[in-house]
């Protein structure tokens, strides 16, 4: 009866190498950047606030050029593994390291603009590159 039991699941070791081989790229790049949000002591985005101070942490996916009421924006989208935020300079047309598939922290207030949480002008700690 304990070999059915044992070999009703496998355990341990084996399992999560079943687990990895099973799971989507995408899905395990996301595993790895929720193990990098506990390390660096972050709030997931998804557990993020409306108007709570944060320290979040993930990639840059995309970076993008748009210009807010006539003035030069700066616009990152931020992913963490849970969910995605817009990080936006306004008065900034580029800034040097700030680029997709660059990881960085950021800290400041989050808000809500077109349903999506954005963090404006944040102050932000680029990570170092070649470390993956």
């Amino acid at each position: 009866m304990s070999s059915e039991i044992a070999g009703a699941r496998p355990q341990g070791r084996l399992r999560r190498m079943f687990s990895k081989l099973s799971s989507s790229n995408e899905e395990l790049n996301a595993e790895l950047l929720r193990q990098d949000v506990e390390e660096t002591g972050a709030i997931p985005i998804a557990a993020c606030g409306d108007r709570q101070e944060v320290t979040v942490s993930g990639t840059l996916r995309a970076v993008t050029l748009r210009p807010r009421a006539g003035v030069p924006a700066l616009e990152a989208e931020l992913f963490d593994g849970s969910d995605a935020l817009d990080v936006v300079w306004l008065g900034r047309r580029s800034i040097v390291g700030i680029e997709p598939g660059r990881k960085l922290i950021a800290h400041g207030r989050i808000s809500h603009a077109r349903g999506r949480r954005v963090l404006f002008n944040p102050r932000y700690e680029l990570r170092p590159q070649g470390q993956e």
